[in-house]
């Protein structure tokens, strides 16, 4: 037992620093023509008492809808209401857990897609909004980063949602998870956001989608 256990964790030290070698591309230069934000699942029910990734969440979420707001610019949100009655962001069994954490709340204006299911695509009528603004540079963050915003991602990328010249951009640092198998949560998100780099979206930053939002004319 204990000889799988030394083999588990020296097997969760190396795969980290691979992670941490590995070259993910993150843009450091955003160009912005027609831009959306979309929150996912920034909701109350998904806390948990394990640790979570991306310990500035809650100051970046923030950061990004100041400088979108502040331009005009689009902001989505998305919810998720579970039809499992154990579910905590189940609306009629748990109450209040599909509530959005204080620090992003809609604000009048900004529409909220209800979504029952991963894919915030899937019985709503965001693809429809989406492609109403022209959307060109679509801006995910949100929760969980393994489940809903990667199936999310996909899809949008899969759906051609930006057009031929647009992209989907993935906020590595305003999006988080929790660990699950064994894997800590860092490992998970990293894994995830490494899985979505270059072929479903381009990996970028707070910092770096903030400055190209208020660099934008």
């Amino acid at each position: 037992m204990w000889n799988f256990l030394s083999d588990t964790v020296h097997r969760g030290l190396e795969f980290n620093i691979l992670l941490s070698q590995r070259a993910i591309g993150i843009m450091s230069s955003i160009p912005l023509t027609k831009p959306v934000l979309l929150l996912i699942d920034n909701q109350v029910g998904l806390d948990r008492s394990a640790p979570r990734s991306t310990p500035t969440y809650e100051e970046n979420i923030p950061r990004l809808l100041s400088a979108f707001r502040a331009r005009g610019y689009p902001v989505f949100h998305v919810a998720h209401h579970s039809i499992d009655p154990n579910s905590k962001l189940n609306p009629k069994t748990n109450p209040g857990g599909e509530d959005f954490y204080p620090f992003a709340r809609p604000i009048e204006g900004e529409p909220v897609f209800v979504k029952h299911v991963n894919s915030a695509f899937i019985g709503t009528n965001l693809e429809e909004k989406l492609r109403e603004v022209g959307v060109k540079e679509l801006v995910v963050a949100g929760l969980t980063t393994d489940h809903c915003v990667s199936t999310s991602v996909r899809m949008a990328a899969n759906l051609a949602i930006t057009g031929e010249e647009g992209v989907v951009y993935l906020v590595e640092d305003a999006t988080g998870t929790w660990g699950k198998g064994g894997w800590d949560a860092e490992t998970v998100h990293k894994v995830h956001v490494a899985s979505l780099d270059d072929e479903f979206a381009s990996i970028v930053t707070t910092k770096d989608v903030v400055q190209a939002v208020e660099n934008s004319v």
